[in-house]
Order: structure tokens, then sequence, then C-alpha cells
């Protein structure tokens, strides 16, 4: 599939899939899920996800999405992360990534090839953002990210999954550490920000969504989405609104 555009539905699939060139997919309104063998990036509206050639990889949309697909020739990639990453959208790449991907004629010969070169330029100078969750290999923490996957809200601590796991907590903070990089905490985290900004984006108000994903008041719902997702979840939800009422 070369460069474009379209609007495409709620929950709206794409299976495992790989290209030989490399991918940016920027959902202008929406949030868009990509899966890889290393685990799923999150990107609302404010990120775009870059996926390498030869990386097999998924994705799914939540919400009614503006999805803007750009394929990077082989020669530049080298230039962008050698593995999925997701990116802040600077205000140049909110006005780039849709002029390079709207069906419309060159104004000047080659100014796409230009205009590609300055995103992929920018791209290079912007830094990863948080929303990957890793998944992991060892069999114990599969089973403990399995049990938050199926119930994210699940109240469990450590010690009590670390049962089902047939490991001490001490077992699972070490694994969690060596494996996906990062606490349990800061896993079940990212876990529950991910099926957040689904909930969000499918119209969940703020309070049922802080308990649906299992925080005990919104206000430390709304403190984690703003630190890991760089706004409010109020601001992200009013951000989609007036994405979805544009033409």
């Amino acid at each position: 599939m070369a460069s474009g555009a379209g609007w495409l539905p709620h929950g709206y699939r794409l299976g495992p899939h790989t290209h030989d060139q490399g991918r940016l997919v920027y959902a202008a309104a929406g949030t868009l899920a990509t899966t890889t063998e290393r685990g799923t990036w999150v990107a609302p509206a404010n990120r775009v996800t870059w996926t390498p050639p030869g990386f097999a990889h998924g994705h799914r949309f939540y919400g009614r999405s503006d999805a803007r697909l750009l394929t990077i020739p082989l020669e530049p990639c080298g230039q962008l992360a050698g593995h999925p990453s997701v990116f802040a959208v600077s205000p140049l790449l909110r006005e780039a990534v849709p002029a390079l991907t709207d069906d419309r004629p060159e104004a000047r010969p080659g100014a796409h090839r230009r205009l590609l070169a300055v995103v992929i330029d920018e791209l290079s100078d912007t830094p990863a953002q948080s929303l990957h969750l890793p998944e992991p290999d060892d069999d114990r923490l599969r089973t403990v990210t399995d049990l938050l996957h199926s119930d994210p809200a699940r109240p469990a601590t450590p010690t009590e999954l670390g049962r089902a796991a047939g490991a001490s907590e001490r077992t699972l903070s070490r694994l969690f550490h060596t494996e996906p990089g990062m606490s349990f905490h800061r896993w079940r985290t990212l876990l529950r920000i991910q099926h957040a900004l689904a909930h969000l984006t499918n119209g969940m108000s703020v309070t049922d969504t802080a308990v649906t994903c299992g925080w005990s008041n919104p206000s430390g719902f709304i403190d984690a989405f703003n630190e890991v997702v760089g706004q409010t979840p109020g601001t992200y939800q009013a951000d989609l609104r007036r994405s979805a009422a544009a033409p």
C-alpha cells in the first residue's frame, strides 16, 4: 500500500503484516495501537507510530480515525530508529504529514521528496515517547501479564499475582526490571493508560474510565494520564471532538 489517507471506523483492524519499506502511521483523529512481537505501541492524536522495514506488525484503530499512512523509502530509513517507536507530533509534523498523504498533485516537481526529507529530519531530532507496553518472554511474567491484560483493573498485589505465577514478589520485581525494563507498577500503569485511551476515544467519561481501568479516584487517573500522554484526559477528549467535527 502506498502513502494515503482515509477515515476508518472504530475497531478497524489490520492483521499482522510486513513491509519492505518503512511506515509512519498517524491518526490525526482517533487512537492507533500498533502491535509487534516486542509489545504494543499506542498513539493518540498527538503521536505518530514508526515501523521499520521487515517488522511484522498489526494495527487497531479506536474511535472514528483520520488515518494517515506515509511510506518511507528504504534508504532514509536508516536515519530513524531501528525498532518500532512512537513520537510526539510537533506542529511541523501536524502540517507536513497530511500534506504528504492528501491526494493532491505536487505544487512543484520534487516538492513531496523535499517535504519528506524535512519530516525525517524532524523525527530524527524527536525523542521517542513512553506509550510502549513491552511484553515479556518469561513464562512466570507471561502468566502475570496475561491476568492483567484480561482485567486491567484487577486490584491484585504483586504478591498475589506471584502466587498465581509460582514466583515470589521479589522474583517478579527482578524479572520486570530485567525483561520489560520497568517496575511492575509502571507496566500496569501503562497497560491501564492504553485501555483508558480506547475508552476515552469511544466516548466514556473521565470518571467512568478511571474506575473501569482500576483507579480508586479520578484525580489519580488524571495525574497518571497527564504524565504518560502529555495532556489531561479531558483535554484529550476535547481534542478528539474538535477533530471529529472537522470536515
